[in-house]
């Protein structure tokens, strides 16, 4: 178990645990089977970062609200328990995003699950934000910010900008921008096999660059790119559920809202 959750626990409610304990995933052993992820989406997230490249199974157990990642409800942990005892499941393999930079930001997590955002940050002036695919200059988005997704992140912020939903597997990218100064500027579908640099100018001195909840302040200096990943998170999935149900079910897709 997580020392901070661990404590947190202990603490609120007055429960100790006779478990192991790690501060991050380089304590645990290299025998661990799964790990369980109890809480929402963002819980799904922060246990991306502690696994890494070693690509150890995520078991997400839905504690939180919408619960597109950590779809498994608590009400289900017994079925989960049993399913895992007999190998009754599914993994659901999820691309990531890596960024590369010309100078040093987020220590040894580049890397998300969901997204990479460029954003302003100090005042209320937009920012233009100049995007190359391949080297080759695909846009200069004038905006509050821009949205790299992954499949799996275009169920969060870049549905709620306007983008796509795109199936898990796909292998895509999606360029979302974020309150753009002209109408004709929509989202845009890539390969996730192409590469995508940006560098950023605007009034501001100082931006937001951001991986999944993580975020670093960057100037005008920072040239960033980004790629896939050449590892995957691994959730797993119990058989009778999958991304059609989850859209059916948090969405309320198919669902005759007349009644």
């Amino acid at each position: 178990m997580q020392k901070d959750f661990a404590e947190i626990l202990k603490n609120q409610l007055n429960i100790d645990f006779d478990a192991e304990l790690y501060q991050d995933f380089e304590e645990i052993k290299n025998e661990t089977e799964y790990v369980f992820s109890m809480g929402g989406d963002g819980t799904i997230l922060k246990c991306v970062t502690f696994i890494k490249e070693k690509e150890t199974p995520i078991v997400g157990i839905n504690f939180g609200r919408l619960g597109f990642l950590a779809n498994i409800g608590k009400d289900h942990i017994e079925q989960l328990i049993e399913a895992i005892t007999r190998g009754n499941y599914l993994i659901d393999k999820r691309s990531l995003l890596a960024l590369e930079c010309n100078k040093p930001i987020f220590g040894n997590e580049k890397f998300a699950l969901n997204e990479m955002t460029i954003q302003r940050k100090d005042n209320s002036s937009m920012i233009t934000v100049h995007t190359y695919l391949n080297g080759e200059l695909l846009n200069s988005y004038w905006a509050d910010g821009l949205i790299v997704s992954t499949p799996t992140g275009s169920t969060g912020y870049s549905l709620s900008c306007g983008g796509p939903i795109i199936y898990p597997s796909s292998e895509n990218f999606v360029i979302t921008p974020v309150a753009p100064h002209n109408l004709n500027v929509r989202p845009m579908v890539v390969s996730d096999k192409v590469v995508l640099s940006f560098e950023v100018t605007g009034r501001s001195k100082s931006f937001l660059c951001t991986l999944d909840s993580r975020f670093e302040s960057i100037d005008s200096s920072f040239q960033i790119a980004i790629s896939k990943a050449d590892f995957s998170a691994n959730l797993v999935r119990l058989t009778d559920m999958n991304f059609l149900t989850a859209l059916k079910h948090k969405l309320n897709w198919g669902a005759d809202q007349r009644n």
